[in-house]
């Protein structure tokens, strides 16, 4: 029965201490994942200082190109707009580096960017972005047939050249494209575990569940899997399995990629006028000041959050009193993309049932397991 004291008592010193020590454990597991939300706001465009161009004219280009990936086609195609949002965007640059040749890249505060699109009303979608597992079986039309991994394939003398050429050509397609959307993705190690899960033949015959499997290895929701013709790439064909639904497309990388951009930012994008709705949230399984330390850390990242105080300690339970944006609904699906577990399902998988009172105060059950 010591357990609650204990807890208590470490909460009020990692408050006072600030966890000096578990905090760098904590930041060192949370490296990927917070590169990966800063590079959301970091640009690279033309520069030439030579030829009269000024910083703040590629500063107006970088800020329209993170401004694609964070709210959308919609702003970010609107010069008008964007000036009327952001008339300095230079107030909004933290820093800037010479890129090669003639270009600059630009590093914008993330967090003053979506607070100024918020208070405009616009749309945001932030670092809550799953990866999405790309897998892709590419045939060449000569018996010549491949699957893309994370790596380029070791060349032996039973490969063609133009195999590995358009390897590397479709697989940095794909990161390029994710990278202007701000897509996370994940291509297979193809390594003995892979090779034993799916095949070239399950990829190309549309058997999924050898595939899917793959999915469970890599811990994604979100998966694409693509059938690659390399004489003609209008006629790929691509499967998008994603929140128990399937998508079937047909095009080049870069378009499916954005059409898979577009079906997460319906997921996880916030509107401008997404109301604000207390939450209690109660997260139980928070047996030591490791825990209590990871947790602060998960949570302060969760951008439906605006604002979270503690309510009280209860064993291994935290409960929190949270302003969320979207109420529950919203929360939720942040929090199991931050790994926690749900434990009791309060109107989650159905917005429409959310109270429309801003007053109500919603409930929340999760449960941490580092």
């Amino acid at each position: 029965m010591g357990k609650p004291p204990l807890l208590k008592t470490a909460i009020r010193t990692v408050r006072a201490a600030s966890l000096r020590g578990t905090a760098l454990l904590v930041a060192a597991a949370m490296l990927p994942t917070l590169a990966f939300a800063q590079s959301l706001y970091t640009a690279r465009v033309d520069f030439d200082a030579r030829a009269g161009q000024t910083r703040e004219r590629a500063y107006e280009a970088a800020l329209q190109v993170v401004l694609f990936r964070v709210s959308g086609s919609e702003l970010s195609s609107n010069p008008e707009l964007i000036a009327e949002v952001f008339p300095n965007p230079s107030d909004y640059v933290i820093q800037f580096r010479p890129g090669e040749g003639d270009s600059l890249w630009v590093s914008f505060d993330g967090e003053a960017l979506e607070n100024t699109l918020r208070r405009s009303g616009q749309l945001v979608w932030g670092g809550d972005r799953p990866p999405t597992l790309v897998i892709m079986a590419l045939d060449l039309g000569t018996g010549e047939r491949d699957l893309i991994g994370a790596t380029p394939a070791e060349v032996d003398d039973s490969q063609q050249p133009d195999a590995i050429d358009f390897d590397s050509q479709f697989r940095d397609r794909i990161l390029a494209a994710a990278e202007i959307r701000g897509i996370p993705v994940v291509l297979p190690l193809l390594d003995a575990e892979d090779i034993a899960t799916f095949t070239f033949a399950d990829v190309w015959g549309g058997f999924e569940e050898p595939v899917l499997a793959a999915a469970r290895r890599y811990g994604v929701d979100s998966v694409l899997i693509g059938k690659l013709r390399a004489d003609d790439t209008r006629l790929d064909r691509w499967t998008y399995f994603f929140a128990g639904e399937q998508y079937s497309w047909t095009g080049e990388p870069e378009t499916v990629i954005g059409l898979t951009a577009d079906r997460l930012a319906q997921e996880y994008a916030i509107g401008g006028d997404e109301p604000l709705r207390s939450v209690e949230l109660s997260i139980s399984g928070v047996t030591s000041v490791e825990d209590y330390g990871s947790l602060q850390v998960l949570l302060k990242k969760v951008p439906v959050i605006e604002d979270i105080r503690l309510a009280g300690v209860d064993g291994d339970r935290i409960d929190y009193r949270v302003t969320a944006y979207g109420g529950s609904y919203r929360l939720a699906r942040a929090l199991r993309l931050g790994g926690l577990i749900e434990e009791d399902r309060f109107n989650i998988d159905d917005p429409s049932t959310t109270p429309r009172d801003p007053r109500f105060t919603e409930q929340l059950n999760f449960f941490y397991s580092p």
